[in-house]
């Protein structure tokens, strides 16, 4: 097992970003100026190729997140803001739920365009 990264400042109130793309899921924790306290990934946990985009490995990218700072004793109370449309989505909320970490709230913060951009061209054959 690896040792947790040196933490350089004690946040009891933070915030827990959850970034789920198609390829791979992100946890970043933050306290609420935004710095970054702590970050994890699905990558960083050892999944490669496409098991990276498995719920599974969401999970374990939220675990180790928030896992690292509950056992330092860090992190008491916390937003949670989740955005993109992968599959990690769901598991990573649940592992945050089930870590123990006293929740303010959870806020979907994944853009959504406003009739943006003007597509492309159709494609002629």
């Amino acid at each position: 097992m690896r040792r947790p990264r040196k933490i350089k400042h004690r946040i009891l109130k933070g915030v827990i970003y959850v970034r789920a793309s198609f390829r791979n899921t992100i946890v970043t924790v933050t306290d609420i100026r935004g710095q970054a306290v702590y970050w994890s990934s699905a990558g960083a946990c050892g999944f490669k190729n496409t098991k990276r985009r498995s719920p599974f490995a969401a999970q374990t990218a939220a675990e180790n997140a928030i896992g690292t700072l509950m056992d330092q004793g860090l992190l008491k109370q916390a937003e949670v803001k989740i955005s993109g449309p992968g599959p990690g989505r769901d598991p990573a909320l649940r592992a945050i739920i089930r870590s123990g970490v006293l929740l303010t709230y959870i806020r979907d913060v994944t853009p959504m365009p406003h009739n943006g951009c003007r597509p492309p061209k159709r494609r002629r054959v």
